[in-house]
């Protein structure tokens, strides 16, 4: 049983509660979701709704999207993402989801884009340990042992440096501060993976209920 909603972050402030202590939160804009499509066991072995987010130029969208939007009676979007599960199944194709459906103190789980951090050494990437920091050490931010003697090659695996970020991170078991349908946004308590106005889905928590 899951339910979701895909939102777009837009930055951190802080709000109080009602004992005026201080809460750190993300801002999610989260307009009107329409359900695109509904799947089904019987047509295609799975059970999801298909949500369709932020309005995309007709122009920029081919003709068989552009049929798929038609047909579920909405404009073009710009990000379409499905969400699991038979708790979503009572919306029907074409109505909206709002972020009335979470309420306050509901935990959550976000999956968004990290930030790109470019290519980096094996230090920062990986947290590896630096060597002597003397003068004559000569070694001081290496990737270290490229391994044993005796295969006399790389092993798969080895943490080498590389590209860091833009990867898609979950983090879970984040609190609903407040869900604001006048506004379209939902406050979480805490920060949420990726930078400013990056497409994020809120789901309901899996592991804390």
């Amino acid at each position: 049983m899951a339910k979701g909603i895909l939102g777009r972050k837009v930055g951190m402030t802080q709000v109080f509660d009602a004992e005026g202590k201080l809460i750190p939160v993300t801002v999610i804009e989260v307009t009107p979701n329409i359900v695109l499509q509904k799947k089904t066991v019987e047509t295609d072995g799975y059970e999801a709704v298909q949500l369709g987010f932020l309005e995309k130029r007709a122009k920029l969208v081919n003709r068989p999207m552009t049929a798929h939007f038609t047909k579920a009676g909405t404009t073009p979007k710009r990000f379409v993402r499905e969400i699991l599960g038979t708790e979503m199944a009572q919306y029907e194709v074409g109505q909206e989801v709002k972020c009335d459906i979470f309420v306050a103190g509901e935990y959550v789980d976000v999956t968004g884009t990290s930030k790109g951090k470019g290519f980096q050494g094996s230090v920062k990437r990986h947290n590896h340990g630096t060597g002597p920091m003397s003068h004559g050490s000569k070694y001081h931010r290496g990737v270290g042992s490229m391994g044993p003697t005796a295969p006399q090659n790389v092993r798969p695996g080895k943490k080498m440096p590389g590209r860091m970020g833009h990867e898609t991170v979950t983090v879970q078991n984040l609190t609903i501060v407040r869900a604001d349908v006048a506004n379209n946004a939902l406050l979480v308590r805490g920060n949420v993976p990726g930078p400013a106005k990056s497409l994020v889905i809120i789901k309901h928590a899996t592991k804390k209920q």
